[in-house]
């Protein structure tokens, strides 16, 4: 099988960023990479396009962490309450998702994706809760939230009773 070196003009995730130069198979090279302009031919007057790339590259950079910086300041400033509906004891009717908490940011003015919220399980009880968020690959934040019921808790027979010992007697 054969392989081709290419010059990247912009970031391709998974392959890499804008200026590097990479190997890749002939056939995604040939049929994908250079027809969608995303990609160059390795030659000695692309090689000097290269540096060109790469100052674009650093400024892309720096804007992005800057970006992510402020991002990661008005995540930990934002107070997010989550109101679910509950059931005898305060039990949560369903779970608290990735795409609920993006939902609720956004109306925030703040923009995420799922692959950034790294909840891995849904929330399935009431109280407070934080889930890491991958802005960068050098910042991450901590987006605290709470799940509050939406409507009084009401308390099981059990509850009532562990809490009032003297009807035992």
């Amino acid at each position: 099988m054969s392989n081709n070196q290419v010059l990247l003009l912009q970031p391709i995730e998974g392959l890499g960023a804008e200026g590097d130069t990479v190997t890749v198979r002939a056939g995604y090279a040939r049929n994908f990479l250079l027809p969608q302009k995303i990609a160059l031919p390795i030659t000695q007057a692309n090689r000097k396009h290269v540096e060109s790339l790469l100052k674009a590259r650093e400024v892309r950079e720096a804007n992005e962490l800057e970006g992510a910086r402020t991002l990661s300041e008005r995540i930990a400033a934002v107070n997010i309450a989550i109101a679910v509906k509950t059931g005898e004891g305060g039990r949560m009717f369903g779970a608290v998702t990735a795409n609920d908490l993006i939902e609720r940011l956004g109306e925030e003015g703040i923009e995420l994706t799922r692959k950034q919220l790294a909840l891995r399980t849904p929330v399935k009880e009431l109280g407070s809760h934080a889930v890491p968020v991958k802005l960068h690959a050098e910042i991450e934040a901590e987006l605290k939230f709470e799940v509050v019921s939406e409507n009084p808790i009401e308390e099981t027979e059990e509850a009532a009773e562990e809490a009032d010992p003297e009807d035992d007697e």
